[in-house]
């Protein structure tokens, strides 16, 4: 399993926000081309980048500074925020992006995630699955629907999805752990899944290696406030252990 740093990029600057409360904004870098490449330096396998100004007003905002930032980096980004047309994605896969995540518009338009998917296949085509007391939330986690994060997770397998980024919202920034049952009830649909949300210690993110089907995982306060330290190659990886959650799997 992978750890991935989380830049999430508002008004040009590098900030987390505390359960996806735009009131509730912490700043960590007025250069955002600095921290990804720090991260890059230290060693990071891939870089997590959300355009959050974006994922407001339905349209990618910081193109020109994520293009900035993939041009001093040497190890491939993904981006989110705001991707909801075709032109969107051909926009964000023009400045270098690596693979570009949809969120909202997967589910509000299954047509456009399987052109998608046609179009650019399914390793570089993600999709984000954010819940809220096991609901969907949507249009910058202001919006919540009708479905399951569970539910939605079934449909898109059925897509030809193979990748998702799945946050708790509620346990975002809060430095609570991560949603463990959650992750793994996701993970036994068989899409492969990026875990994000509360991981606050190592031995959060040596829990979540345990479970079969998760590849990654996004941090974001944890390795900016100094929680979790990052400084060399070998520390962006996690071997999985044999655990309780790879037991309980096997035994299904």
């Amino acid at each position: 399993m992978i750890i991935i740093p989380a830049i999430d990029l508002r008004a040009g600057r590098c900030v987390r926000l505390v359960q996806g409360d735009f009131a509730r904004e912490r700043v960590y870098g007025d250069d955002p081309v600095d921290v990804a490449r720090h991260w890059a330096e230290c060693g990071a396998p891939l870089l997590h980048v959300v355009d959050l100004d974006g994922a407001i007003a339905g349209r990618p905002m910081q193109l020109d500074l994520i293009r900035a930032m993939i041009a001093c980096v040497d190890c491939p980004v993904q981006v989110g925020g705001g991707l909801r047309t075709m032109a969107d994605l051909e926009a964000a896969f023009a400045v270098g992006v690596a693979r570009a995540i949809l969120g909202t518009a997967a589910l509000d338009q299954p047509a456009l995630l399987q052109a998608a998917l046609e179009r650019w296949g399914p390793e570089r085509i993600l999709v984000s699955v954010d819940a809220r007391n096991g609901s969907v939330v949507v249009r910058g986690w202001l919006e919540e629907r009708a479905v399951t994060a569970l539910e939605f997770v079934s449909q898109l397998r059925e897509f030809g999805v193979r990748h998702v980024i799945y946050t708790d919202t509620a346990r975002d920034g809060m430095l609570s752990g991560p949603d463990v049952d959650g992750i793994m009830a996701l993970a036994h649909t068989g899409v492969q899944v990026i875990a994000s949300g509360g991981i606050a210690t190592r031995q959060d993110l040596e829990r979540l290696a345990t479970i079969p089907g998760v590849e990654g995982a996004i941090v974001g306060r944890a390795i900016y406030d100094g929680t979790i330290v990052l400084q060399s190659p070998t520390d962006w990886v996690i071997e999985p252990q044999r655990g309780t959650e790879q037991e309980e799997a096997e035994a299904l």
